[in-house]
């Protein structure tokens, strides 16, 4: 790894939407490497009170796997998306449920956090060693779709204290009205199928909306313009057993066609959420490229 990403890592802000829930929370007084922005990203069916920012901690997680290796020393892996952390803080902010909390609550959850460490960059517990100018936004599946969202409201902000410079697409759950061809052809596939997914948009959509709602379909005829935006570097993880996988690779393309920097990254035989399996050779090679691409934009900081 180059030397001024290694020595620069611990200034580096990553702002997460998770999927999947994390480890209890405890506080340390170690100086963090890490700014996690935890939104929980499977809003789309989860019944949680809906509130604002809530709380940031500190944790430390003890090395797991063969993937630690790869990583700076002290580095560790969280698992199931065994992301390289060190010692983390964590803004957590609980999405509305749905359907009694409709897009776009989520959105604005999302976004309440980030306005939230723009405006309090010095509140007590706030890590001093963070450098907002290098933040990333991620999200897999329900996640990658807000993670979106988010970013691009915080394009349309000014934000003086917190630079977004990366966006992590993990499978983002995306559809429209139509029936693409993977989502035909890929009925039995684990986790997710057509009946599901359109069961997930009519609780998580506003009333009314079809499929083709800007929220589903980023880059379809109801979008909106995001050419005139400084949208960040994004990276989309695209697996060749997910039904949603024609969508996601439109959103690569509609990214493109916008004029942004995106980079599709295809994994033939992986699944929808297979990162959630660390023992499968795609995990580890998810984990290479996203460190790989965060590690570009980084590097960019410093030209």
């Amino acid at each position: 790894m180059d030397k001024p990403f290694m020595e620069n890592q611990a200034r580096h802000v990553h702002l997460f939407l998770w999927h999947q829930t994390l480890l209890p929370l405890r506080r340390l007084d170690q100086p963090p490497s890490y700014e996690l922005l935890r939104l929980q990203s499977s809003s789309f069916r989860q019944t949680h009170r809906r509130r604002q920012v809530v709380q940031t901690s500190t944790l430390t997680l003890p090395a797991t796997s063969g993937f630690a290796s790869t990583f700076p020393p002290q580095t560790a892996m969280i698992t199931p998306l065994t992301f390289p952390l060190s010692s983390i803080s964590m803004a957590e902010a609980l999405p509305g449920n749905t359907p009694e909390h409709r897009y776009p609550s989520q959105v604005k959850d999302g976004f309440d956090v980030l306005s939230f460490i723009e405006n309090n960059t010095n509140f007590e517990g706030f890590p001093k060693l963070v450098n907002l100018n290098n933040c990333f936004i991620a999200g897999d599946s329900a996640g990658g779709n807000l993670a979106h969202h988010v970013a691009v409201k915080a394009c349309e902000s000014e934000f003086k204290n917190l630079k977004i410079i990366g966006v992590i697409a993990i499978q983002p759950f995306f559809g429209g009205q139509e029936r693409t061809e993977a989502e035909t052809r890929l009925v039995g596939a684990p986790f997710i199928n057509v009946q599901g997914t359109d069961g997930l948009w009519r609780m998580f959509l506003p009333e009314g909306a079809d499929r083709d709602h800007p929220a589903a379909n980023i880059f379809g005829p109801k979008s909106e313009d995001i050419s005139g935006l400084k949208f960040p570097a994004t990276i989309v993880i695209v697996g060749g057993f997910d039904p949603l996988q024609d969508w996601q690779k439109r959103y690569y393309e509609g990214l493109k066609k916008a004029g942004k920097e995106a980079y599709l990254i295809e994994y033939p035989n992986a699944f929808h959420a297979f990162y959630s399996v660390p023992e499968l050779e795609e995990a580890s090679l998810f984990i290479d490229e996203v460190r790989e691409f965060m590690k570009k934009e980084c590097a960019k900081r410093f030209d």
